[in-house]
């Protein structure tokens, strides 16, 4: 593994001089120090991947010292070297953020140890950033496929928002990305680095969503064998999304409630209260105000969750970023299929961009995902499209279609017309006519232009 930025801190030369001399002869590059004050000094000026140091020193502790390490530089690791006799500190200051602590004297082989540790949880460290950064790039704004003048002022509020503290409650139909500006405003805002824990209020009864949000004690009831932390508790120092709010009970609505104002509450069974520092952003694709008036929906935690509402448009209003969300599915199921050449022939194009999509982004994506493993060679045609998205007629139709004798089209339409009315009325003329409002001449004459006895 990769060498480690160390700082020994001793006050006995002898001890700093022997760890450092063993860690440099394993390729690390160390610095000393004979006082908390100067490491301080040292670690203001430089990051150290970790910091060995004496517990017990003249001046300020080891304690001390980590303290004061962790307002400066949090993701310095401290660990505390100590006699026989301060142990129960070291043990403290664990419990104060301390990675380890070493008993005197040590031994060289407790050192390889420990480093070995240490360089394991550094590059779990560094994986954890390259994934979050991958995770912020993913949702980012600037990411989110739109051209639309809706959606960008969806975005500019969205952008605005999440710097904040303050609840969101994102509205719009189904498949509208509603959970993709809630992760974008988390993993814009100064939680990024927290949890993002979402949860599908709909998909669970009252008595297991009141488990699932806020945990339960052993023996709450049948089946709770064991303590189990919910979502809340999980998310502590980031952001829980409640998808589907609309549809929780009032009694989980009540115990929300009480989260959102005083940001505490107990375990399902239990009686401990327990704090948390988590913001909510909720989405429904219900309207609430409707739920408010029907008594299905407290009126207080409406207010509560609508501290900032963005509305998600609908994709047959925001026609024109249609054919940018094709391209961009496309390209993403293309390269997981292994085709690089693909493209749409011209008639399924325009089907596709003609479709009105009542599934929103969530079936536009489900439907160029179909037609990619469907397609064969380099082009998708139109017989690679739902029946649905292939029945809407293309631009070339719509021409053929205009192109056509306009009184053919409006005879045709009342040929429709009159065979139906008679069917309805078992060929009796003057039934058919008196539903048409035309006089029972006028039908007959019709009829006998068309040949119809």
């Amino acid at each position: 593994m990769d060498s480690m930025q160390i700082l020994i801190v001793d006050d006995e030369a002898s001890q700093r001089e022997v760890l450092a001399g063993y860690l440099k002869k394993k390729h690390h590059t160390v610095r000393q120090a004979s006082s908390a004050l100067e490491a301080i000094a040292l670690v203001r000026s430089h990051h150290y991947d970790a910091i060995l140091t004496d517990f017990k020193m003249p001046g300020k502790t080891g304690y001390d010292l980590l303290q004061e390490v962790k307002a400066i530089d949090p993701e310095t690791i401290v660990v505390l070297m100590t006699a026989f006799g301060t142990i129960e500190g070291a043990v403290d200051a664990m419990r104060a953020g301390a990675y380890d602590y070493l008993s005197k004297p040590i031994e060289l082989d407790e050192i390889d140890l420990l480093i070995r540790r240490l360089q394991e949880r550094q590059q779990l460290i560094s994986e954890n950033k390259s994934l979050r950064r991958q995770l912020a790039e993913k949702y980012a704004f600037a990411e989110i496929v739109s051209q639309s003048g809706a959606m960008q002022e969806v975005l500019s509020t969205a952008s605005r928002v999440a710097e904040t503290r303050a609840p969101v409650l994102i509205r719009g139909e189904s498949g509208t990305g509603k959970e993709l500006i809630a992760r974008a405003v988390h993993f814009h805002s100064p939680r990024s680095g927290k949890p993002f824990i979402a949860v599908n209020c709909a998909a669970l009864n009252d008595n297991l969503l009141e488990s699932e949000l806020f945990g339960h004690e052993k023996g709450a009831f049948t089946g709770a064998e064991k303590q189990r932390r919910g979502r809340f508790e999980l998310a502590d120092g980031g952001t829980i999304f409640l998808d589907e709010i609309g549809d929780i009970s009032p009694a989980t609505q009540v115990r929300l409630l009480r989260v959102l104002q005083e940001q505490q509450f107990e375990r399902v069974g239990g009686s401990e209260t327990i704090a948390v520092d988590v913001r909510v952003i909720a989405a429904t694709n219900k309207n609430l105000e409707t739920a408010i008036a029907d008594g299905k929906f407290r009126e207080d935690l409406f207010y509560r969750l609508n501290v900032v509402a963005v509305e998600l448009p609908p994709l047959r209003k925001r026609r024109e970023d249609i054919p940018l969300l094709l391209d961009h599915f496309l390209a993403k199921f293309a390269k997981d299929h292994k085709r690089k050449k693909l493209s749409f022939s011209k008639e399924a194009w325009e089907c596709a961009t003609r479709y009105d999509y009542p599934g929103n982004v969530r079936e536009l994506e489900n439907i160029v995902q179909r037609a990619v493993i469907f397609s064969r060679g380099d082009l998708i045609a139109t017989e690679d499209l739902p029946q649905i998205v292939r029945g809407v007629k293309t631009e070339q139709q719509v021409k053929r279609a205009l192109l056509q004798s306009l009184p053919d089209q409006v005879e045709q339409l009342e040929k429709d017309l009159i065979f139906e009315a008679l069917r309805m009325n078992g060929d009796n003329q003057s039934k058919a006519a008196k539903l048409l409002g035309l006089s029972e001449r006028n039908l007959r004459y019709r009829l006998k232009k068309w040949g119809v006895k």
